[in-house]
């Protein structure tokens, strides 16, 4: 897929136009484009869902788990989605999907967890449209643990090796992700969603936020405590992650290349500079995320810290990366602030020796999939929501 869309129009969510073209040129255009254009694809199967319904779903996770060919009579638009997501491009490292997301899979769970909800979560809140559609769901700030849950088992299941192979756990819910992303396109608009004011809902700029959410985003916000990866780390990182752009849907133009924090941050960078300051919608859903992940940083065993202690550090750690956008989120001044210098530099210093020592991040490694595997084990009972979106029964 191609966004190859051409500007008609420039929706009103676009802002800052003249700055953006100064730093990024032609590629405030391509942005633009991408505000108008959702996922054709997967759009045409949710119709096919509501047109068949039992049978389109059965022969989708059929054919999600077992490959194309095990429905050979799928409907068109089913098999077309399912043809995409399993035509593995030549680009993709056979090896990554083998051993995983190792860059994610070393950091510390804790760290993970602050830039999981401080970082990127956070960020794709920012977003005034996102915001706006999230809240339009009326579920989110109301339910935000599970929430939270389901985008980490999601989460989990890619990073884990071998996640990302056909029919696998990471493999088939990126998919589901993908599809759930057009059942809330398909509802937003048919509910008369403002296209001209916030352009497509979940459009392909949107996604591409949420792809950099989960690669530059989180391990941008973690050397804020001293945690920084190597050139070959990030490399790993961003080549991993490129398919699962794929199965995501989101355009290659957006992320295949790019195997740096500094090559993502310019598309970041483009992103937040062309879209508005965060809104109340932003601050709701920051609020409700913010409660729920330090109270599951408290329940950790062995936590060293109690939820009120989780959140001044996760406030300090947030205020800090979001910068001039912390107050729009609702993001507090935090006591911890003041030792946040000490913090990064305790960090870096244990950074360095799991860098140096032989083994060492292999047994982080380990030690990530252990918990990720727990957290699935603990998570997984088939309900998310991207999961029941397309549930045969």
């Amino acid at each position: 897929m191609t966004v190859s869309k051409s500007v008609s129009s420039v929706p009103e969510r676009a802002v800052n136009l003249a700055a953006a073209r100064d730093r990024h040129g032609d590629r405030v255009d391509s942005m633009l484009r991408a505000l108008q254009v959702g996922d054709p694809l997967a759009d045409a199967v949710v119709v096919e869902l509501d047109e068949l319904g039992r049978s389109a779903r059965a022969a989708l996770q059929r054919g999600l788990a077992e490959g194309r060919a095990s429905v050979p009579d799928a409907p068109p638009a089913v098999g077309a989605l399912l043809a995409h997501a399993e035509t593995v491009p030549g680009w993709v490292a056979a090896e990554l999907l083998d051993e995983g997301d190792l860059t994610s899979l070393a950091v510390p769970p804790h760290w993970r967890g602050l830039a999981f909800a401080g970082g990127s979560l956070a960020h794709t809140y920012r977003s005034p449209s996102i915001a706006r559609l999230l809240v339009g769901t009326g579920r989110l700030t109301a339910t935000a643990p599970r929430r939270l849950a389901e985008t980490g088992l999601w989460n989990a299941s890619v990073v884990l090796p071998g996640g990302l192979r056909h029919g696998a756990p990471g493999y088939v819910q990126t998919v589901q992700v993908r599809l759930l992303h057009a059942r809330v396109r398909a509802s937003a608009t048919a509910h008369g969603w403002d296209t001209e004011r916030w352009g497509v809902p979940i459009n392909q700029a949107d996604v591409a936020r949420t792809w950099l959410d989960f690669t530059v985003v989180p391990f941008t916000f973690l050397e804020g405590i001293g945690y920084r990866l190597t050139d070959q780390e990030q490399s790993r990182l961003y080549r991993y992650w490129w398919y699962v752009g794929h199965l995501l849907g989101l355009d290659e133009e957006f992320f295949l290349g790019t195997e740096s924090h500094e090559q993502a941050g310019e598309l970041l960078d483009l992103l937040d500079s062309t879209s508005a300051a965060p809104d109340e919608n932003s601050s709701a859903l920051v609020g409700a995320l913010f409660e729920a992940a330090t109270t599951n940083l408290a329940a950790l065993p062995q936590s060293p810290m109690d939820a009120a202690g989780w959140r001044d550090l996760l406030n300090a750690l947030a205020g800090r990366y979001h910068g001039e956008a912390a107050a729009g989120l609702g993001i507090a001044e935090s006591p911890v602030n003041p030792v946040l210098p000490l913090l990064a530099a305790g960090e870096a210093k244990a950074r360095r020796y799991q860098l140096q020592v032989p083994g060492a991040v292999r047994e982080s490694v380990e030690d990530g999939v252990r918990a990720f595997r727990g957290l699935i084990a603990a998570l997984d009972d088939g309900r998310a929501a991207y999961q029941d979106h397309v549930a045969a029964t």
